[in-house]
């Protein structure tokens, strides 16, 4: 790899996982790294060639001047709110990215792609097996933006990579990423009344420690090679423990309850945040066996899932 070194773009290279990939490769990685975004970097990154440009024009000119050979591709906006005008401006906005991220490549002669995505395209569901691998069926749901628009996206990249088999396209379904360097606003998923179905009820979650994600993009990126994997933390951890760490306090409602709440305050103006499939969501947990990513690169986690979730909270409290 000495002899060949590779040189890696990054597209949301300001965010919250960009930066933190950044900060991860600098001292790690033996190749050049290249900065897209078109907001400044959090801090300054050492050798790391950065440009401010909207990744949703043609870019393959910078990819070809830096001769990249792996494009991360972590550009990704959330709605706000359910105003159903966002939705769809934002939904356009992550598939013209993607759509332009890939022509990019192409024209650059890119070698590998390298998308991260979200457990949550499995979608919700009470037949869900478990743990889910990365064969199961992709049910998200309509009404959650982030599902519905990572979904697309793959659909997308499916019969991209068919098509271009000179070029690896891996795609990662992760699970929540949490740590010390998550934004607060991280956790408002459990703030939501929790639909409780039997008394004693405590639902198992995932969460993957920022530290362990930026370890495997970093492991993916020298391994090279194309796949779908599924990205969770180590073990689980259980609502009441969630609870007992989180600093916001927890309200747990039956789900003749819960549900209502929820879309009372959508028809009366209180909230436009949350629908019935955030509920289903926290009532049906989404469990993902990391399987394939073990077997395929011999990764293995520095933090459980309840250790993930704990340094965030104290990161919160702190």
């Amino acid at each position: 790899m000495a002899d060949n070194p590779k040189t890696v773009a990054i597209t949301g290279a300001s965010g919250y996982i960009g930066s933190l990939l950044l900060r991860h490769l600098q001292d790690r990685f033996p190749g050049r790294l290249v900065a897209l975004d078109t907001r400044p970097l959090p801090e300054p990154i050492f050798n790391t060639i950065v440009r401010r440009h909207d990744v949703g024009r043609p870019f393959h000119d910078l990819l070809s001047q830096r001769r990249v050979t792996t494009l991360v591709h972590l550009a990704f906006e959330e709605p706000q709110s359910l105003n159903p005008d966002e939705i769809e401006h934002i939904r356009e906005t992550n598939l013209r990215t993607l759509q332009m991220a890939l022509n990019s490549c192409v024209s650059a002669q890119v070698n590998h792609l390298i998308y991260l995505s979200s457990h949550t395209v499995y979608g919700a569901h009470k037949d869900n097996p478990i743990p889910l691998t990365e064969r199961a069926p992709l049910r998200p749901a309509q009404d959650f933006p982030l599902a519905y628009d990572k979904f697309l996206s793959e659909q997308i990249l499916y019969p991209f990579a068919q098509s271009h088999p000179d070029m690896d396209v891996t795609v990662l379904r992760s699970c929540p990423v949490l740590g010390p360097g998550a934004r607060p606003g991280l956790s408002r998923i459990f703030s939501v009344p929790h639909p409780l179905g039997l008394s004693g009820y405590n639902p198992p979650f995932q969460f993957l420690h920022e530290n362990d994600l930026v370890r495997v993009l970093t492991t993916i990126i020298q391994r090279g090679g194309g796949g779908v994997f599924n990205l969770a933390g180590e073990g689980v951890a259980f609502l009441r423990e969630i609870a007992a760490v989180l600093p916001d306090k927890m309200a747990f409602f039956p789900p003749a309850l819960a549900y209502p709440a929820v879309s009372l305050g959508w028809r009366l103006g209180l909230q436009r945040k949350r629908t019935r499939s955030d509920l289903e969501l926290l009532k049906y947990p989404l469990l993902l066996t990391t399987a394939k990513l073990k077997q395929a690169t011999g990764f293995r986690h520095r933090y459980t899932s309840l250790e993930t979730i704990t340094a965030f909270a104290n990161a919160v409290l702190s």
